[in-house]
């Protein structure tokens, strides 16, 4: 069976634990349906792993089409995802949310949250300048940022100002709570990269 699918990050919520009796964080994200689009073997491609697709749509280039072809789809988003029983998998197969259980750990792949340009306090945590004796305009300034003559030029890697966000991020470790086959819902504890409606790679560990 697949490893993992595509999904959409719909909502944050609070999901009630009869047994503890305590109210646990959620992130509720819309999993596939997906189909498999691309069936890579050991012996023609060196590994093995099962390309599938995500949310259809009409407007795709040349390429895209001819490649998606054989399993007659129009997709959006393809991803690849590793495959334990690649006998058990064939192009034009249709997956939903019910390769998972409650219980699973999951890692989750998304882009997160873009900042725009943010300085060195936000970006970086820097602690800023001292707010007395006599500062001025020091107090989120992000100080030295190297040497003079030697080595006389900025180190790459220096922290500074910049944009922050719009990364790609991979939680690891998140609990799925709840699975619901019928309208394709995952709960999985915790927070998740990314705004409502990012797309997302949800796979086990």
């Amino acid at each position: 069976m697949i490893n993992g699918l595509i999904g959409r990050k719909l909502k944050m919520t609070t999901s009630f634990d009869s047994e503890k009796g305590i109210a646990v964080p959620v992130t509720i994200v819309r999993v596939g349906p997906c189909k498999v689009t691309q069936v890579k073997t050991a012996g023609k491609d060196g590994y093995e792993s099962a390309q599938v697709g995500f949310e259809e749509t009409k407007r795709l280039n040349k390429p895209l089409v001819g490649h998606q072809k054989r399993s007659e789809s129009n997709f959006k988003y393809l991803k690849e995802f590793a495959v334990n029983d690649i006998d058990s998998i064939e192009v034009g197969q249709s997956l939903d949310c019910g390769i998972f259980e409650v219980g699973d750990h999951v890692s989750v792949t998304g882009i997160s949250k873009g900042k725009g340009f943010a300085g060195t306090v936000k970006r970086h945590n820097f602690s800023g300048g001292p707010k007395t004796h006599g500062q001025s305009d020091r107090h989120r300034a992000p100080g030295s940022i190297g040497a003079g003559s030697s080595p006389g030029r900025v180190w790459k890697g220096t922290k500074m100002s910049g944009h922050m966000g719009s990364k790609r991020i991979t939680q690891k470790g998140l609990r799925v709570i709840k699975v619901d086959i019928k309208k394709n819902i995952l709960e999985i504890k915790g927070s998740i990269p990314g705004s409502v409606s990012t797309t997302l790679m949800i796979e086990k560990e």
